[in-house]
């Protein structure tokens, strides 16, 4: 998954114009874009979105809040239909993931349902309260599959005028996305990036995506379809950086007693095979054909009358370095 597209529950009509973008996965709200006297016949809207052709996405139910009395009757209406996941706003820590978790057993029991197999990605840093209790999501709820940096509704809670300065976001917004970013990275689960409320320009959402991913988030957020094109530009692995985790991965395997390998007089350990293998499981995604097709090309394999030298250039010294180019020269 690289991009998440909202989609209000009340909407049949952007329900079917989400099924036929590039989105990799629907988020079918039934929370914030569902005003409270619509929120019973959203439900069933949901349902039937549920029942509908996924066009090979998967969809996530937005529910209700534990603040509001509206979460059950949420999934009393959309279980039934199997939502790949549910996304829990406004989530204060792992207690309400356990609490969640649940109700999900007891659902799909009564549905008939596989055990565990509704995931739960949580909204994480919408209030202050939720921001304090990220570490409490450690350690991780076997259903929980993401955390989710929220953006816009930290600022009611802190009481704060704006969630940004100028064009970046202000100290708390930031502080709230790297803690998320952290606490993900400590729970093992995916990084979800928030939306951009942005909506005309399309730069501007493609140098957020691209920093999003520098930093480590996974997937971003998306609140109208002109965004997922360059989401997924931006969270989709390069040539370049294909090329670098098959020479990485290919070297562990080659030595596989060893911790560190050297590439190029570049040192090469354990965190950089790890990399190497997130970019390969994102990249196997649309790359599955031209995996080997490139091994070949900057590995020296299968017939080219000689074999390839690969040469990596590495942004900052010594193993901290990253990938900044790679360079195949012909060897005899």
């Amino acid at each position: 998954m690289r991009s998440l597209l909202f989609v209000p529950g009340d909407s049949p009509r952007k329900f079917a114009k989400a099924t036929g973008t590039a989105a990799d996965a629907l988020a079918l709200d039934l929370e914030d874009s569902v005003a409270a006297p619509a929120k019973a016949e959203a439900r069933a809207t949901v349902a039937q979105m549920l029942q509908a052709d996924r066009a090979g996405k998967q969809l996530i139910v937005r529910v209700n809040a534990f603040d509001n009395a509206l979460i059950l009757a949420d999934l009393a209406a959309v279980m039934p239909h199997a939502p790949d996941g549910i996304m829990l706003p406004k989530a204060r820590g792992g207690a309400d993931i356990a609490e969640l978790g649940h109700y999900l057993s007891a659902f799909e029991t009564a549905f008939g349902l596989t055990e565990g197999a509704t995931w739960i990605v949580a909204v994480a840093t919408e209030t202050g309260e939720a921001v304090l209790g990220l570490p409490s999501y450690t350690p991780a709820h076997p259903r929980l599959k993401g955390l989710m940096w929220g953006a816009e509704d930290l600022s009611a809670s802190l009481g704060a005028m704006s969630n940004r300065d100028g064009v970046a976001y202000s100290g708390p917004s930031l502080l709230a996305r790297d803690l998320c970013l952290m606490a993900a990275a400590s729970v093992g689960v995916t990084a979800i990036y928030t939306v951009c409320t942005t909506v005309g320009d399309l730069d501007y959402v493609s140098a957020e995506s691209r920093a999003a991913r520098r930093d480590g988030f996974a997937v971003k957020a998306v609140i109208h379809p002109s965004h997922i094109d360059p989401v997924n530009a931006a969270f989709t692995p390069s040539e370049a950086e294909v090329v670098w985790a098959q020479t990485v991965l290919r070297a562990f395997a080659e030595n596989p007693g060893l911790g560190v390998v050297q590439i190029d007089d570049k040192m090469i350990d354990k965190p950089h095979e790890r990399a190497a293998r997130k970019i390969m499981a994102v990249a196997g995604r649309d790359r599955v054909a031209n995996d080997r097709r490139n091994h070949q090309r900057y590995c020296g394999l299968g017939d080219h009358g000689g074999h390839h030298r690969v040469r990596l250039q590495f942004s900052g010294a010594g193993r901290g370095g990253y990938l900044h180019g790679i360079h195949a020269a012909a060897g005899t």
